[in-house]
């Protein structure tokens, strides 16, 4: 990249900031990687297994880490069911977890409500799949139609909201979106079978900021946010339209009309373009221009475009001036040059993958993809495909790791795993 281009500037001072961090969905970059860490490359049940310690539930929402502290939620059943056998919901703990990061030593659990679902989720989704976040004063815990609530980092209740209204999602696959935070704000996706919208609420009162109203249907991507000249933009995956919304006001900047159903992945971001993706029902993603306004469609304002090999559930991983793009049932992976969209490599299978619902990762020049029966395979991270390694945690694994200095944050079906390279 041309270490004299603004947007190289903004993202070391970014960098620099959260350095040592995982604090929500897709790190400290919201990109999948970490700008620092050097985690193991092997492990196994009996190798670089630091500590793990029981989670009890079910989610599928990433651990997120600040300083010695790591944030995890769940839904837990009290016969240590899942909450829905495929004809009857059970009251559930909607709770949160407190860690200590040397030790795996649970320091503090809150149960922000005790309820019964609405409505059924997916066979493979629990009613927890929500991504924790934190900006190391309070943690931020969102379940969707039971509410979002913050804490501080010692586990008191700040404020809860739990007047969105009841999500009915497509097929009743379930919820998931998870929010995100900037500037003093939390971004909360709320895209269902009814009124959709997007919220911004004040990170210290849960107050609403402004609210800007979506036509589109369900959907289970996060909102991710880009630096640019003109100002930061909120850049959300839909099934009408992938659109851009100006981060202070709410208002839509730009659309370009989506070619697939039921979107799930998240954006990612570099120089002036939003790099956009879904396929389910149709594929189609590409590169769109910060600086496009009104409908894009057409216009030089799309960079690139592909109508094939695009994720599904996997969002993109965007490392340095490399893209991964992950297809979840073939468990193939290619490699792009974000700017271009040319393919250095083009969906290659990944041996040990089948099927993954975990995104990709990287860090110190390797790439981490992780499978749902719990087999993570590194390659470099590079233009050309090369397996490094193939590691197993002994349990399924939906959420995505998260990588902090040496270390790789697994959660499982069953575990909380912190790996790193012992002596």
């Amino acid at each position: 990249m041309n270490t004299k281009s603004p947007f190289f500037l903004l993202l070391s001072m970014t960098c620099s900031a959260v350095a040592g961090h995982w604090a929500q969905w897709r790190g400290p970059l919201a990109n999948g990687s970490s700008p620092d860490a050097k985690p193991p490359l092997v492990w196994s049940e009996t190798q670089n297994i630091r500590w793990k310690v029981a989670v009890p539930g079910r989610s599928s929402g990433s651990p997120v880490v600040w300083e010695d502290k790591i944030f995890v939620v769940s839904a837990v059943a009290p016969d240590g069911g899942r909450g829905f056998d495929g004809q009857s919901l059970s009251k559930l703990d909607f709770k949160v977890f407190c860690f200590n990061r040397p030790n795996g030593k649970l320091l503090w659990e809150q149960t922000a409500v005790t309820a019964t679902p609405h409505e059924g989720t997916h066979s493979t989704n629990g009613f927890a799949s929500a991504s924790p976040c934190t900006d190391g004063k309070h943690v931020y815990a969102h379940f969707g139609s039971r509410g979002l609530y913050c804490y501080t980092m010692d586990g008191e209740l700040v404020w809860k909201r739990d007047d969105f209204g009841k999500m009915k999602t497509r097929n009743e696959f379930g919820e998931g979106s998870s929010p995100t935070l900037v500037d003093g704000m939390i971004l909360v996706p709320w895209d269902h079978e009814g009124p959709s919208a997007l919220y911004a609420l004040d990170q210290l009162t849960g107050k609403t900021i402004w609210k800007t109203d979506r036509d589109e249907p369900t959907s289970w991507g996060t909102p991710v946010v880009a630096e640019h000249r003109d100002g930061k933009q909120i850049i959300m995956n839909g099934q009408n339209f992938i659109r851009s919304y100006d981060l202070k006001s709410g208002k839509e900047l730009w659309r370009v009309a989506g070619q697939a159903q039921r979107p799930v992945t998240c954006a990612v971001t570099i120089d002036d373009l939003a790099i956009v993706t879904s396929s389910f029902r149709g594929s189609y993603g590409g590169a769109f221009r910060l600086s496009g306004r009104g409908d894009l469609a057409g216009t030089n304002n799309i960079a690139w475009s592909w109508q094939k090999n695009m994720p599904d559930l996997a969002s993109p991983l965007l490392s340095g001036d490399l893209l991964y793009l992950h297809k979840e049932k073939s468990a193939t992976v290619s490699c792009v040059n974000p700017r271009t969209g040319e393919a250095y490599y083009l969906a290659q299978r990944i041996p040990g993958l089948s099927t993954l619902y975990a995104s990709p990762v990287a860090a110190n020049g390797h790439v981490f993809i992780t499978g749902r029966s719990g087999t993570t395979v590194v390659i470099k991270d590079g233009k050309k495909l090369e397996i490094v390694a193939s590691n197993s945690v002994g349990e399924g694994v939906d959420a995505t790791p998260a990588l902090v200095d040496e270390q790789i944050f697994i959660r499982g079906e069953k575990h909380l795993f912190c790996i790193e390279a012992r002596p």
